[in-house]
C-alpha cells in the first residue's frame, strides 16, 4: 500500500471512529437521515406491482434481483400529502432487523440529499411532542448548516404493528 492511500485509508478510518454516517433525504422540504450501515442500495423509482388490499402507503412490490420485497412511500406513511414521482423520486433500499431475522424493504422518498459523518454529542435527543412522525421512530436531531436533521430509527418504524412480519419468507431468506 502507498503512503498516500495509508494516509487516505487512516483518514477514513479516524472520521468513522469518530462519528457515524447517515444518508439524509428529503421529504416534503425536510431532511431526514438513516443509518448509512442500514443502505443497501439506491434506485431511482420505477413502478412497483401492486399488491390488494394492503394500506394506502404499502405501493407495492419490487423484484430485486430475485428478491421480492414490500416497497412504502414514506410520505404516505408519515400522513404527508401524496406527489406525483418524478425524476429525482428514489427508492432506498433498506435492510431491517427485525429481531429475529432481516428483512430487505424499499423506502421512497422524494430525493436523497447527503451523507453525514455525524459524533454522538451532535445528535441531541427526540423531544416528546405530538406530530407528524411518531417520537418513537426518531432516534434523535441533528442542526447541520442552518437546517434540522431529524434521524430515523428505521428498524422501529418499519417493524411498527402494521409492517412487523413474524416469519421470514423465502425472499428474505435469500437477501
Amino acid at each position: 500500500m502507498t503512503d498516500t492511500k495509508w494516509q487516505e485509508q487512516s483518514e477514513l478510518l479516524d472520521q468513522t471512529a469518530d462519528g457515524h454516517q447517515y444518508l439524509s433525504f428529503l421529504l416534503d422540504d425536510e431532511e431526514y437521515g438513516v443509518d448509512i450501515l442500514r443502505v443497501q442500495e439506491l434506485r431511482g423509482w420505477t413502478p412497483v406491482t401492486h399488491v390488494p388490499d394492503m394500506p394506502d402507503y404499502l405501493k407495492g412490490v419490487l423484484n430485486l434481483r430475485g428478491a421480492i420485497i414490500p416497497v412504502i412511500d414514506l410520505r404516505l406513511r408519515f400522513g404527508l400529502k401524496p406527489v406525483e414521482y418524478g425524476p429525482t423520486t428514489v427508492v432506498i433500499v433498506i435492510n431491517v432487523d427485525s429481531g429475529s431475522s432481516q428483512r430487505v424493504m424499499g423506502i421512497i422518498v422524494d430525493a436523497v440529499a447527503e451523507t453525514y459523518t455525524l459524533s454522538i454529542n451532535q445528535i441531541q435527543p427526540a423531544p416528546q411532542i405530538g406530530g407528524v412522525i411518531n417520537a418513537e421512530f426518531i432516534t434523535g436531531l441533528v442542526a447541520q448548516d442552518e437546517k434540522m436533521i431529524v434521524l430515523m430509527d428505521i428498524d422501529e418504524l418499519m417493524n411498527s404493528d402494521e409492517l412487523a412480519v413474524d416469519a421470514p419468507t423465502r425472499a428474505e431468506v435469500k437477501a
